[in-house]
């Protein structure tokens, strides 16, 4: 059974990431993003400032900005139109959840699609969809690096993606198609998912719920990307049992350890590519 861990593609796609980078440093060109945190989430803290602390460490420049729970919707739209308009900011990240009172998806298509890092726009995910050159979420992103890297092929594979999301489920499978797999998205309510799953050559579990995938559920030699991250008990687990499902998979990828660690370095290489897509005009919103 092969271990897919996450840090070997991280570094791998950061060595790439820093020569081009020190390109464009050659050119007196400094990459920076924007953080938006409004609220006091302590997950979403804690990921601000590692996001931060990550940036800054790869040469970019990084503006964390806080806002207040009492942050009106006016407020945020505001800080994201201002940075939408700044030259100097290439990639903008808000991050959830915000307060209740707060319209995420108003806050999201006010992001200027250029500047989108994590490919939550509507515009970017219609791009994406219809195969144009986009900014695509970083999750997402990850899975298919990781299959990239240990030369695992989805072509012509039977692929079960469990989980719909937005930001995971859906986009991964769309990326999956586009790469010649056969897809099946199951959700809360398909049918037989121990049956569908079974059937998978590989699966890629996204549905925020710990240990569902269980080994009675997953074909001999399959390949698993668990996505998920839960507490169970105290202990990070994944949306797969790592340690029955193992047993029975030919590739898996642990959590913590996996996806989770790519995508990091996944959204760095979208503030390189949004820079890229402002510089070509490929997306003009």
């Amino acid at each position: 059974m092969l271990e897919l861990r996450g840090k070997a593609v991280a570094e791998a796609h950061k060595k790439i990431l820093l020569e081009k980078l020190g390109a464009l440093k050659e050119n007196n060109t400094i990459l920076s993003m924007a953080i938006i945190l409004v609220g006091d989430d302590k997950a979403a803290a804690m990921y601000a400032k590692f996001m931060e602390k990550t940036a800054l460490q790869i040469g970019f420049g990084c503006r964390r900005i806080t806002l207040p729970t009492t942050a009106t919707q006016e407020e945020v739209i505001g800080v994201v139109q201002s940075l939408n308009e700044d030259p100097s900011i290439h990639g903008i990240l808000p991050l959830m959840p915000m307060p209740s009172h707060i319209h995420t998806d108003a806050i999201i298509d006010t992001l200027a699609p250029k500047k989108d890092i994590d490919g939550l726009t509507t515009y970017n995910i219609g791009r994406m969809t219809c195969g144009k050159p986009s900014l695509v979420p970083c999750t997402a992103k990850a899975c298919m690096a990781i299959l990239a890297h240990y030369n695992i092929s989805v072509a012509g594979k039977k692929v079960v993606v469990v989980g719909r999301s937005q930001v995971i489920g859906k986009p991964v499978a769309l990326m999956v198609l586009a790469q010649h797999g056969t897809v099946t998205i199951c959700h809360s309510r398909t049918a037989d998912l121990p049956g569908t799953v079974k059937d998978a050559d590989i699966v890629i579990a996204a549905a925020g719920k710990a240990h569902m995938i269980t080994s009675d559920m997953v074909k001999t030699g399959a390949v698993i990307i668990d996505v998920g991250i839960n507490d169970l008990d105290g202990t990070t687990v994944g949306d797969v049992d790592y340690t029955n499902v193992s047993k029975v998979a030919s590739a898996i990828t642990p959590v913590p350890g996996g996806v989770g660690s790519v995508t990091t370095t996944m959204m760095l290489e979208s503030v390189y590519e949004a820079y890229q897509l402002q510089k070509a005009g490929d997306i003009h919103a």
